[in-house]
């Protein structure tokens, strides 16, 4: 059996380290051939036609299939509805993202925690022009590593947003989440309350979660 890359052992052990109690999350380097992981459900319901998308997708894919048999569920289609988002069997919560590189994947049984939203992002400094669409007057990044506040502060909202809009099914600008690094939590122009958890090394990942009643 071939061993993972050191990028993706390492990781895992990151997001082990900062998931909530009942959440699974996973990661894979994203491989030629992932495409293959789609179900034939899934193949269909998602329209990319470019190769990196759905090797992506199937990667993503992949790791949710892992994690949900951990649980008991297996053999069950995660299909894409068309806002983009992923359908989860009954009972369950989750989320996927990737990118160039690497797919994430996280769920949950339903219980204390409502929804889930993953973000992945390089370990890099977020372009000044997005920054500038990203961030508000309000947002509070200090206790983050100055260089990849911003990076965080763009995966932190991506995530939260995945979280919240299967609650309110209500779509979301980065100007109507304020995000608090420094506090782990975020706040939508919905009123919803959101928890949050983030590692840096060697991606930028962070989870979002909103938990029962927390309005």
């Amino acid at each position: 059996m071939t061993r993972p890359p050191t990028e993706e052992i390492t990781l895992a052990e990151a997001m082990a380290a900062i998931a909530p109690v009942g959440v699974r999350i996973g990661c894979r380097m994203i491989r030629d051939g992932d495409a293959a992981h789609l179900l034939p459900n899934e193949a269909h319901s998602i329209p990319a036609r470019q190769p990196a998308m759905r090797r992506a997708s199937g990667a993503a894919r992949w790791i949710a299939h892992g994690l949900l048999a951990e649980l008991g569920v297996k053999d069950v289609a995660i299909l894409r509805t068309p806002s983009g988002a992923p359908v989860w069997p009954d009972g369950i919560i989750g989320s996927l993202a990737h990118d160039d590189d690497m797919a994430v994947a996280a769920v949950a049984p339903v219980g204390h925690i409502a929804s889930l939203g993953i973000d992945v992002e390089p370990a890099q400094p977020l372009p000044d022009d997005i920054f500038a669409l990203v961030a508000t007057p309000a947002d509070r990044t200090d206790a983050a590593d100055r260089h990849l506040a911003g990076r965080l502060l763009f995966a932190a909202k991506e995530a939260v947003y995945k979280a919240v809009y299967p609650l309110d099914r209500e779509v979301l600008g980065y100007e109507d989440i304020t995000v608090d690094l420094n506090a782990g939590r975020a706040t939508t122009k919905t009123g919803r309350k959101v928890g949050l958890v983030y590692g840096v090394v060697p991606l930028v990942v962070v989870l979002a979660f909103v938990e029962r009643k927390a309005r």
